[in-house]
């Protein structure tokens, strides 16, 4: 029998120093802890160790001789007691909640349930007897040396232009990377892939989750899989199909490449739920570690959970030791690998009480103080289905938002929707009414019209209904308020007159979201037209539905997001740090004004006109050498005569526009110009 020493309590998980490994456990409610030793491969249990110390629930030992390499897992002993919100279950292997790389992966088995599966209504009171080892994934210790050396680009919030893409359907069809390769963090660092995000004008590439995750047994069984990833079974270990043979070091080498090209990376983090479920899930980890610490229980009935995800659990942020681990997680992916920022899923529950969301949860002011993560940036999706779960707006400074209500007021806006000018106005302009208190910015608001949950840009022109037979639910899944328009045919067609307006509303929309106040962010693809052909929940889709298609459907359209990125590069005030109040510049410019179709600001009747669909927006140059800017956009179904606000000398050059042969046109103030149907028109001012 090996000779175990004390070790430490800290810090949590493994610590290897060349001489031996200290082994870290938290585990309030427990009574004994077992650390088991596997072979290389993770098939055989060569050994198992009792921890005897235990330091303020953390149990801890030394282990002499044993490095890097060796393969582990974890027997927690206590009681059974689900009624409690104990499930302690010895028979049952568990994963490392530190583990920083898996050795193996689920193999779906009813001896991954604590409990006894089919021994009837109450069968999750029941313990279960088998031995799970030969089913559950391991952890390899290893060492925690920084594997990404290049400074952060460090883009300000002002200048970020952010990219969400999901690592292995951004490579899977891409023409120019190796075969090989394709799907994995390597890919992501090619030239190929990386020129083409600095051509776009990206600043910022957020990835769906990387950290290893769950392949539902549903889904398995069912043909499919969890592709997007929102079902995490390690917040240290990174999902080991995106390795590909570089391991580990394929992270930081990326995260180098794009790094160099001035290119930042956000991660999609997901740590409001696990892969456990409810109390009928699986036992991998967290449950018979410590399920009363690690999860939210309902109050007074701890053999269930406080749902608030609709994943079947919540993981407990109120528990320091929870949050330390959230934490410890945050800070290894931006030391180790250099992560740029963090995209927090359902960040709602993660800021939850008992009583509620609270925006002064110890969560968000342990992120803000600390030195490492306090100055990446931080973006919260605000919602959860649980009470009063949309909490736009109510994030602390310092968290940036995804504004689902930008999305649903641009879309109803070119969609030709009747009364949406004036919350489209609030919204084009950073949505003030959302983020202006605690002297936020208007970098909070960060705006889409995609995402990867829900139509590709190609699709929200392209089908009034959703698609999703292929996910097996009958076309019950996904949203059904999509707030999209064909054109008039559903779906792809020949018909000529249809596609050239899709074309236009595809600009319209893109030109619609950089010219936004706000970060813009792109979904991977938009620029391309890639097609999910009609899918709106493409999430167990790991084939060609899923990935991104890098055909050249419109070859001119990624030239065209080129085009406005580099337009909001060279015009600050697209992008002011302050939010637009109509006060004037240092020339005596208002920062802001707005037009009617007739060239006169718009009145309180202009505003309340729902059959008003049209809007001229002036912006004032944000610094001395810069230009003003006139944005015409005419969301009706008829061509509309626009006039020019007055100017006092000079004119304005249409410099982009979503219609044909529009671009270079001369306009005077007071002239006429004839806008066409569903087509936007930026001019800027010539002295």
């Amino acid at each position: 029998m090996r000779k175990i020493l004390p070790g430490s309590a800290f810090p949590l998980g493994v610590t290897v120093d060349g001489q031996g490994t200290n082994f870290a456990l938290f585990s309030d409610n427990a009574t004994g802890v077992t650390l088991c030793l596997f072979d290389r491969y993770g098939e055989t249990e060569q050994e198992r160790i009792d921890l005897h110390e235990c330091t303020n629930g953390v149990w801890h030992g030394y282990l002499p001789g044993v490095g890097r390499g060796q393969v582990y897992g974890w027997r927690v002993h206590g009681p059974w007691a689900p009624e409690a919100g104990h499930r302690f279950n010895p028979n049952k292997l568990l994963l490392d909640p530190y583990a920083r790389m898996l050795v193996g992966s689920i193999q779906w088995d009813d001896a991954l349930y604590g409990y006894t599966i089919g021994a009837g209504d109450d069968a999750d009171l029941i313990m279960d007897e088998r031995d799970s080892a030969a089913f559950m994934p391991k952890a390899r210790v290893v060492a925690g040396t920084p594997l990404a050396d290049t400074q952060h680009p460090r883009v300000s919030w002002a200048k970020t232009v952010i990219y969400e893409g999901h690592v292995r359907g951004l490579t899977m069809r891409h023409p120019l990377v190796p075969e090989a390769i394709r799907g994995t963090f390597t890919a992501l660092g090619q030239p190929e892939f990386v020129e083409h995000l600095h051509k776009l004008g990206v600043t910022a590439l957020e990835l769906l989750p990387v950290h290893a995750f769950a392949q539902d047994r549903h889904l398995l069984d069912s043909g499919l899989s969890n592709y997007w990833g929102y079902n995490t079974l390690s917040f240290f270990a990174p999902e080991p199909r995106y390795l590909g043979e570089d391991g580990l070091d394929a992270i930081g080498e990326a995260v180098d490449h794009l790094h160099q090209a001035g290119i930042e990376v956000i991660l999609d983090v997901v740590y409001n739920h696990t892969c456990e479920g409810n109390h009928l899930g699986p036992t991998l980890s967290f449950k018979g570690i410590d399920n009363a610490s690690y999860y939210r229980l309902l109050p007074g009935n701890g053999r269930y959970y406080d749902d608030m995800t609709g994943c079947g659990n919540a993981v407990n942020t109120d528990h320091p030791r929870v949050l330390q681990m959230v934490l410890d997680s945050l800070r290894m992916w931006a030391s180790v690998y250099g992560i740029d920022g963090f995209r927090f899923d359902l960040a709602t529950t993660l800021g939850r009480r008992p009583t509620g969301f609270d925006p002064g949860h110890a969560f968000f002011h342990a992120i803000l103080q600390d030195p490492t993560l306090g100055g990446l940036k931080l973006i919260a999706e605000p919602w959860d289905i649980g009470p009063g779960g949309y909490q736009l707006g109510a994030f602390p400074p310092g968290f940036s938002e995804w504004n689902g209500d930008y999305r649903d007021k641009v879309r109803e806006f070119w969609c030709g929707s009747e009364g949406v000018l004036p919350s489209f106005a609030t919204r084009f302009a950073a949505s003030q009414d959302i983020f202006s208190e605690g002297r936020r910015r208007p970098w909070s608001s960060v705006n889409f019209l995609t995402a990867h949950d829900g139509f590709t840009l190609h699709d929200l022109v392209t089908y009034n209904d959703k698609h999703n037979e292929a996910n097996g639910e009958d076309n019950r899944d996904g949203h059904d308020d999509n707030k999209s328009w064909n054109g008039g045919a559903e779906g792809e067609t020949d018909d000529a007159g249809i596609n050239a307006l899709r074309r236009r509303q595809k600009r319209n929309l893109i030109a619609t979201l950089f010219l936004s106040q706000g970060v813009p962010m792109l979904l991977a693809g938009d620029e391309r037209s890639n097609s999910q052909g009609g899918n709106n929940n493409a999430y167990c889709q790991d084939n060609e539905i899923g990935w991104v298609d890098w055909s050249d459907e419109d070859p001119e359209l990624p030239e065209f997001v080129a085009r406005l990125a580099e337009l909001r590069k060279r015009h600050s005030s697209l992008s002011r740090p302050e939010f637009l109040t109509g006060a004037r510049n240092e020339m005596g410019q208002p920062d802001v004004a707005w037009f009617n179709t007739s060239g006169e600001r718009m009145s309180e009747e202009n505003w309340d006109d729902p059959n008003s669909k049209c809007l001229t927006v002036r912006l004032a140059p944000a610094l001395p050498d810069e230009a003003s800017l006139l944005i015409m956009l005419n969301a009706s179904h008829v061509d509309v005569d626009f006039v020019a606000p007055p100017v006092q000398s000079g004119s304005w050059e249409a410099i982009l526009a979503t219609g044909d042969d529009l671009e270079g046109a001369k306009l005077g103030g007071g002239a006429t110009f004839a806008l066409p149907a569903r087509t936007l028109v930026v001019w800027e001012w010539r002295a």
